[in-house]
């Protein structure tokens, strides 16, 4: 990131960083470093759907654009609905609506247009079910898993559906059809999210509970039930892992190498749970961030078109 200014000093010569410029304000507001892993996903459900055959370069770029813009339009309604106890938390206080930087109205337009766009340039340039499957992930994501965090812990459930969708556009972006390599693709992301949030809301239990989010973290000081919970989630991944076997679109290399990889954060959640320390919660929660490029770098090349 450029440097946005000069940096000031007070009277005891302590630095002060100056405020953010717009480009980082945006940058936040569409939560850009998280959606990161939207378009990452998204490129390689498009690639797998493409293996076999020729890769479409212009239609996996428009994909990757019309879900950028609708992923991108989904994090501001998002903000925008939690203005309130984004300012509560030493975290997210700074954000450019709670720290009232931007406009709410601003982002709304931001929001509105960003996903409007999306959805639209995916029906016009990709397909329609690609512009489905994203409307329906805008949907859950800002109209049932945002005001659900108020009311009930299953919400890390509910937001893993939306999370789970991004491969899948990128399937059907390249023609695939939704039969049992869509599915495994999104359960596949489905339930590396649970182990992945859960290590997150353990870590921030303390601010999420100040402002009345509801987590299954909640109330667990020791750590246990938080990393059972991840191991139960581990566990579920490397069973799912085996999907392939049976149906025979992927070969020996991911057979051995999913399940192991699952099973890997299965081991960092059980011990995690053993000793409830903020490190373990940290190894889980790196781990599940690298477990998803390496997963889907080993799916591409053990990919079996049917």
């Amino acid at each position: 990131m450029e440097d946005i200014g000069t940096t000031e000093k007070n009277s005891d010569e302590q630095p002060i960083s100056p405020p953010p410029g717009l480009r980082e304000d945006l940058v936040v507001l569409m939560k850009v470093r998280l959606n990161f892993f939207v378009l990452v996903t998204t490129f390689f459900g498009f690639v797998l759907a493409s293996r076999g055959g020729d890769m479409n370069w212009m239609k996996l770029l428009h994909t990757i654009l019309g879900t950028a813009a609708a992923a991108f339009g989904s994090a501001a309604f998002n903000q925008l609905m939690e203005v309130d106890l984004d300012a509560r938390m030493k975290r997210t206080a700074d954000r450019p609506l709670p720290s009232r930087r931007m406009d709410p109205l601003v982002a709304f337009g931001i929001g509105w247009v960003l996903s409007a766009f999306g959805i639209i340039h995916l029906a016009v340039m990709v397909g329609n079910l690609a512009a489905y499957l994203t409307a329906a992930t805008v949907a859950i994501y800002v109209f049932v898993y945002t005001p659900l965090k108020r009311l009930s812990s299953a919400n890390t459930l509910v937001g893993a559906i939306p999370g789970a969708i991004p491969p899948v556009i990128g399937w059907v972006g390249a023609g695939g059809s939704m039969g049992w390599e869509a599915w495994f693709l999104f359960g596949l992301l489905f339930f590396w999210q649970l182990p992945h949030f859960i290590a997150i809301n353990w870590l921030c239990r303390d601010e999420y509970e100040s402002v009345g989010y509801k987590m299954w973290s909640n109330g667990d000081l020791t750590g246990k039930k938080s990393g059972r919970l991840s191991a139960m989630f581990a566990f579920c991944l490397a069973v799912f892992s085996l999907m392939p076997a049976f149906l025979g679109f992927a070969n020996l290399l991911w057979i051995i190498v999913g399940p192991l990889l699952a099973l890997m954060m299965m081991a960092l959640a059980l011990k995690f749970s053993r000793d409830g320390e903020r490190t373990s919660a940290r190894k889980l929660f790196f781990f599940t961030l690298l477990y998803l490029p390496v997963s889907l770098l080993v799916l591409v090349f053990a990919w079996k078109p049917l």
